[in-house]
């Protein structure tokens, strides 16, 4: 590989370590090449892109991205999972792809611009997508709404109930 084709690669790489919202750095050791492009077809059904690094290239991005945390675990096989979109999206990938295949495993994280070691990868892949966050979010501000209207109805319907009482009451003394 040429020099401006590694310069490239670096500065790609250093640009995820830099503006992606979901960083997680993988060891794919132990998958072939049809396993692989499975991974990356899930990746890419989910908006995840998955690329496969040397280890020196990668150390000089994160270096680069001011990462150092994540040079120390740039060892062996490694393969940069990433999104712009949703963090957590690519730690659901891979550890859903990895219980069925026992691989890959995720070494280390950058999730929202916070270094994660491989222990909290569980905690993130648990994570809901954005879209359902933001539904839930959505549902707690209209319960209150709900409620308040159903009250207010309530209130309303004993009002009526109490005005036709009293016209009941009338009609029955003007009788």
């Amino acid at each position: 590989m040429s020099t401006p084709e590694k310069e490239a690669i670096v500065k790609e790489v250093t640009e995820i370590f830099e503006k992606a919202k979901g960083v997680f750095v993988t060891d794919f050791q132990g998958l072939n090449v049809e396993k692989i492009s499975d991974l990356r077809q899930k990746c890419r059904e989910a908006s995840v892109n998955y690329l496969v690094v040397k280890n020196t290239l990668a150390r000089l991005a994160a270096k680069n991205a001011g990462w150092d945390d994540v040079v120390e675990h740039l060892n062996g096989p490694s393969a940069v999972a990433y999104s712009y979109d949703d963090p957590s999206a690519p730690a659901r990938v891979i550890t859903e792809f990895a219980k069925k295949e026992e691989k890959p495993t995720i070494k280390v994280s950058l999730f929202e611009g916070i270094f994660y070691g491989p222990d909290k990868v569980q905690a993130i892949a648990a994570l809901p997508s954005k879209e359902v966050l933001l539904t839930r979010l959505a549902g707690g501000f209209k319960s209150p709404i709900q409620g308040f209207a159903g009250s207010l109805h309530g209130l309303l319907q004993k009002f009526i109930m109490t005005i036709d009482a009293v016209k009941a009451a009338k009609e029955k003394t003007n009788e």
